[in-house]
């Protein structure tokens, strides 16, 4: 079984300029940026790249300032190796609004800088129009956060004396569909403006396959096609594997088929599998032309009373058992499971090998 430490070295030797990787959540995508960055540090301690994960996510929290009604609500940084270099926002803050005027936003912030330099920036508040104190909304916070850290990615002063690569996890939490176009294209301009014509190396992990379709689809097709990586990160049996999928066609209703056929042969299913069976019956609704798995179970035989008896168990089950931790399924519910899937293959004979 591979590690998450010899995935990373995989990564450290590896050629390419540029990295994209696919993995459902919970299969280690920010575990393996933590690793990543730990086995490349600097003899003398120091960080040797830049990072983007949940990690920095958390390095911004909200207070809703309860002991005093919410007259001050704002949102905190806490205090990091980051803070020197917020001073490169506050001498050029249009970099920061340079960031975030794509993705349009409809309120305005103000800094609360600490007088001490070594520090920077304390929190942000924010207003829209007249209303001020304000609390955004949580796309909007990570969306913030997400062209906070683009911004610090332009500051000489943090990419220059970290400047062996560029390590981005999941980006797009909380994100519509419009925003996560608008991040694949913040991405691709990191790349284009950071990354061409130079040593420096990109990672970008992701469990969500728009952003992975979408650039790599932009990256096979630039100039940047044949130094570039594309691979799947995955847990099957309880082994954790990098697939390169450079040479072959990702399909992802078939990536979904081959991982329940496999379980369903070795007889390995657990709850996850119910939330990947959930995601190919929305895949094949919206084929339909249908928003929700009811038109997919019908096309696949199921009527009246059965049809809304097996709709209301994927859903009950897709939601119960989209946990972290594996969950064995009951023997009932991996029947049903193993039924669904029969049903499937027998209505559209989708080729899983």
């Amino acid at each position: 079984m591979s590690t998450i430490n010899e995935i990373a070295n995989e990564l450290v030797v590896s050629k390419e300029a540029i990295t994209l990787i696919y993995a459902f959540n919970s299969t280690g995508k920010t575990k393996l940026s933590v690793e990543y960055k730990n086995i490349t540090k600097k003899e003398d301690g120091k960080h040797s790249g830049v990072y983007y994960n949940a990690y920095s996510e958390d390095l911004f929290r909200w207070d809703n300032d309860e002991l005093n009604h919410n007259e001050n609500m704002r949102l905190e940084i806490i205090q990091s190796s980051l803070n020197p270099y917020f001073s490169s926002i506050i001498e050029s803050p249009e970099i920061l609004e340079e960031k975030l005027a794509p993705y349009l936003p409809k309120y305005s912030y103000e800094f609360y800088t600490n007088i001490n330099p070594e520090i920077g920036i304390d929190a942000i508040s924010f207003s829209r129009g007249e209303e001020t104190n304000i609390k955004i909304s949580r796309g909007e916070e990570r969306i913030f956060i997400w062209c906070f850290f683009l911004a610090l990615f332009d500051a000489d002063a943090w990419t220059g004396e970290q400047d062996a690569h560029f390590f981005i996890d999941d980006p797009v939490s909380s994100l519509d569909d419009h925003n996560i176009y608008l991040t694949a294209d913040s991405i691709i301009n990191i790349i284009n403006e950071k990354i061409a014509n130079s040593k420096k190396r990109m990672f970008i992990t992701t469990h969500h396959i728009g952003l992975f379709s979408i650039l790599a689809d932009r990256l096979r097709n630039s100039t940047h096609k044949n130094n570039f990586r594309r691979s799947i990160l995955s847990i099957q049996d309880d082994e954790l594997t990098l697939k390169n999928y450079n040479k072959d066609v990702f399909l992802y209703h078939l990536y979904l088929l081959q991982m329940l056929d496999k379980a369903k042969t070795d007889k390995t299913l657990m709850g996850y599998h119910f939330v990947l069976l959930r995601q190919l019956l929305e895949i094949i609704s919206s084929f339909l032309g249908s928003g929700g798995i009811k038109k997919a179970l019908e096309e696949i035989g199921y009527e009246e009373d059965e049809l809304e008896m097996v709709y209301n168990r994927v859903n009950d089950l897709s939601h119960k058992l989209a946990k972290p931790e594996p969950v064995i399924l009951k023997p009932e519910d991996a029947k049903l499971l193993e039924e669904l899937f029969e049903d499937i293959q027998e209505t559209y004979n989708f080729i899983t090998h």
